[in-house]
Formats: structure tokens, C-alpha cells, sequence
């Protein structure tokens, strides 16, 4: 019962400050990845090959540390599955790099990338047929390209790397219950998302096919971040929290400085972006900025979105100027930088903490936490410095009674802001359906005569159907 009532405070501290409001005290939600392995007695190799190990890690920190709230496993890319598909964009701890690092992600060289210069239209024409015949059997030295003939090896990565999907993402219910229950602590995030020109930069073309694309073809580059725009929204919608109280997982790479100018950020990765999040806030979801790098120069453009819609948390930008630009509209979280955490004194870490309760937190709407995602490196005496001033000089005076999970878009002017949002609409629609793999048009073609529940047959075939969607734009985002 303590622990029950435990987790229902910090839920509502933890939405009351995604509100952009005052809680009783600062939240803190730490994103700790590697560091729990560290804290917790493991190797980056345990937390990144075993999750039953990185969950384990996960619980140990947020009961040791007292959060408010944590990722349920920060580390995440459970390399077991990307062995069991053979995935080349991984550095696997212990399999060709020490067992004492932790994962790494491996961009392949310009003439190796997973999608050519000439491939766009492909892209274009059928995003998910593109990422099935084209992506999947470059990124995977187990799956044969489309038209060759099968292998033993081919089928049974194909096996196995479903079931071992399925049963990681299963995985992830009974632990955010164990932190409930065992730690009272809050599953800070729920879904998956990636930014349309993020995701050609990340998997596709890499980088530099990217920069060179955008000097020689940038209307197909823009075509297909349209392209991908309708999947990739829905990939966020239903993998969001079906209570609306947390926000989805957005994590922002290459639309920051100095990866491209501002006019590219405007007419390629801004188009193509708010849409979507203002579609997420339509259905009543919230979405947090995960801003990795450098992003002082679009603050501005962020508040062209309704209030209260995200939650922007810095990374390397200077907190105090993200409050001053962003503070009036957003909840804010992050701001400690890394490096003090990791190498810095403990009197820095207690003075700047203070600094950012005082200036930052003063009115409430923000979430402590470091910069960016602590790995290893990261001081267990400078988090805890960072836990204990939080919690020492991090409370608000007044009355709290009222507190509530009330999502952020249930406060009455968001309800009024969502009414006017256009979000995806008049998008034109793609050729084949967000959520489909082979549309039942295509396979009702193959098939006898049905009789009967007609209905049915054709429900149950896109419920399965698509499963297939969702492992390769899981694929695509999460691994």
C-alpha cells in the first residue's frame, strides 16, 4: 500500500511538472543507461546482451536513488536481437569491441549505404515495401536480397528475429509493473518516434549521402520525408501511453547545428516535423524533445507549437537561455552537463543544481535530469549529489492539495488549442496504409471464394498483417 501510494505521488509530480506547473518538489528522472550497469555491479556487455539483466540494473537504481521516475531499460538496443538478425550497424559489447563498452552504432561507408542515391522514388512509392526488399537485406548479413532464393539462415533470422522482438517488447509490461510495485517509481516515457529527415540522415543514407543529396536532389529528399511522415506518426500513436499522461519518445539528431542551415531546417526537417507532433497533440499526446546537440538556433520555431504540446529537454544547449525562450510554453527538463557529472567536483554539481532550482524550476515545469543519457562514465557520488540536492532545496512553498494526473492536454486551454489543430490533415494519403505490409486488397486477389463472416476474415488478416508492419518500422526506429 506505501508503495502503491508512493508511485500515485510521483506520478502526479511528475505530470504536474509536465504541465508546466508547480509540484509539491522538483521531479527527478534521471535517463541512466550504462550507469546502471556500473552502479548495479554489471558490464555495458550484461545491461546490452541480457535486458533481464538491464532490467534488474534499472530497479536496483531507481530503489537505491529514490527517482521520481525512470526509462524501464535506458540502454534498450537489446543486441540479442540484433545478433539474431545479423544487423551491420552494430558494435555489439564483448563481439568485436570490449565487453566493457557499450553498444555502438556503425555508419556505413557513402558507397555502402543501406539506401542509394537513385532509390528515392522506391522510397517514395511504398516506404514499407522499400524497407522490406531493399533495407532489411542490406543492413542484415542474414537476409538474402528480394529474388534470390532463400536460405536456412535467411528464414531462420526472419524467425527469430520477430519472436525475439515479441518477446523483448512483451518483456517491458511486467517490468514498468515491477518498478510500480517494487520501487513506486514512474515509467517516464511510452512510444517511439523519429523525426522524417532524422530517420533518411540515421538508417538510410547516412550523413553524408544526406548532405550530398540535399545539394543535388533536395525535392526528392522532401518528397520522401512526406513519404515517411503518415508511418512514422503512426508508429508514435500507437505505441503511446493509452492514458495520455506521458509523452512519446522523440530523439532529434541531424536537424540540429552544425548538421544543416537553417533554410534546410525550415523547408525539409520543420515541414515535415510539426506536423506530426501537432497531430500527436490532437490525439491528446505530448511529446518530449529528446534535443541531443545543439538547438539554440530553432528555439524560436519551437513555440509556433501549441502550449503545453512538448516537453523540451537540453542537452547542450544552455538551460537558463532554453528557459528564456521556451520556458513560457514548455515543460523543460535536463540541462546538467554530462561532463561535470562525470569529471566535475561535487561542489559543482550541488552549485549548479542549486543554480537551476533557483532560476529554472522557480516557477515549476521542469524535470531534473543530465543533459544527455548517462552511460559508465558518469559519477555515482556526482548522482547522487545531483538526487540529494534536488531533493534538499528542490520544493515549492504553498498548498498542494489539488495535485492530479490530469494529462497535459486535459487542461482546459489545451482541449481549446487541440480543437484547432490541422495536424496530418489534407496530407495526401499514401498508396498503401500506415499500419500495412501487404494490403488485403492485394492478398483477398490470392485467395479462394470466402464465405461467411467475410468481415472477419478480412479483420483478422490485417490485425496479423499488421504485426509485419510493426516489426520493421520497430526495426527502423528502435534497434
Amino acid at each position: 500500500m506505501y508503495t502503491e501510494q508512493l508511485y500515485q505521488e510521483r506520478l502526479n509530480r511528475y505530470i504536474t511538472a509536465l504541465r508546466r506547473e508547480k509540484p509539491d518538489r522538483v521531479p527527478i528522472r534521471p535517463f541512466v543507461a550504462e550507469f546502471t550497469a556500473k552502479y548495479a555491479g554489471m558490464t555495458c556487455q550484461d545491461v546490452a546482451h541480457d535486458y533481464q539483466k538491464a532490467f534488474e540494473a534499472a530497479v536496483i537504481c531507481a530503489r537505491d536513488f529514490d527517482w521520481d521516475a525512470v526509462v524501464p531499460n535506458m540502454v534498450y538496443v537489446w543486441t540479442g536481437l540484433a545478433q539474431a538478425l545479423g544487423l551491420r550497424y552494430y558494435g555489439i559489447p564483448g563481439i568485436g569491441i570490449p565487453h566493457t563498452t557499450g553498444f555502438n552504432y556503425i555508419e556505413p561507408s557513402e558507397d555502402q549505404a543501406f539506401m542509394r542515391a537513385d532509390e528515392y522514388d522506391e522510397l517514395i512509392a511504398d516506404p514499407t515495401g522499400f524497407l522490406y526488399r531493399k533495407w532489411l537485406p542490406r543492413v542484415s548479413t542474414e537476409i538474402v536480397p528480394t529474388g534470390a532464393p532463400a536460405t536456412y539462415r535467411h528464414n531462420l533470422a526472419l524467425v527469430k528475429g520477430a519472436m525475439a522482438m515479441l518477446q523483448y517488447f512483451y518483456a517491458f509490461g511486467p517490468q514498468i509493473q515491477r518498478l510500480r510495485h517494487e520501487t513506486g517509481t514512474v515509467s517516464a516515457i511510452s512510444g517511439i518516434f523519429k523525426a522524417p529527415f532524422d530517420i533518411i540522415a540515421d538508417k538510410l543514407r547516412g550523413y553524408v549521402g544526406l548532405v550530398t543529396d540535399m545539394n543535388e536532389q533536395p525535392d526528392k529528399v522532401l518528397a520522401a520525408c512526406q513519404a515517411l511522415m503518415p508511418h512514422l506518426c503512426h508508429v508514435g500513436l500507437t505505441t503511446a501511453d493509452p492514458n495520455r499522461q506521458v509523452p512519446i519518445g522523440f530523439w532529434m539528431h541531424r536537424g540540429c547545428v552544425p548538421f544543416i542551415n537553417p533554410r534546410q531546417f525550415h523547408s525539409h526537417y520543420w515541414s515535415t516535423l510539426r506536423p506530426i507532433i501537432e497531430e500527436f497533440w490532437k490525439h491528446g499526446h505530448q511529446t518530449m524533445f529528446y534535443a541531443e546537440g545543439k538547438w539554440a538556433a530553432h528555439l524560436e520555431t519551437f513555440t509556433e507549437l501549441p502550449a503545453r504540446s512538448i516537453l523540451f529537454h537540453a542537452d547542450r544547449d544552455d538551460i537558463f537561455l532554453v528557459k528564456k525562450k521556451l520556458g513560457h510554453k514548455f515543460a523543460l527538463s535536463g540541462g546538467i552537463p554530462n561532463i561535470m557529472l562525470s569529471y566535475g567536483k561535487t561542489e559543482e554539481v550541488r552549485d549548479f543544481c542549486k543554480r537551476v532550482i533557483d532560476e529554472v524550476a522557480v516557477d515549476g515545469g521542469y524535470i531534473m535530469d543530465a543533459g544527455a543519457i548517462m552511460q559508465d562514465d558518469t559519477s555515482i557520488e556526482n548522482l547522487r549529489t545531483l538526487t540529494d540536492t534536488t531533493r534538499e532545496y528542490g520544493r515549492y512553498s504553498g498548498s498542494f492539495d489539488s495535485l492530479n494526473s490530469t494529462p497535459p492536454c486535459e487542461v482546459p486551454e489545451s482541449i481549446t488549442d487541440r480543437a484547432r489543430i490541422t495536424g496530418l490533415a489534407g496530407q495526401t494519403p499514401p498508396k498503401v496504409a500506415p499500419g500495412t505490409a501487404l494490403p488485403w486488397e492485394v492478398k483477398a486477389r490470392d485467395l479462394p471464394e470466402i464465405t461467411g463472416d467475410q468481415a472477419m476474415v478480412k479483420r483478422v488478416w490485417e490485425q496479423v498483417d499488421g504485426l509485419g508492419n510493426m516489426f520493421i518500422w520497430q526495426l527502423l526506429l528502435s534497434f
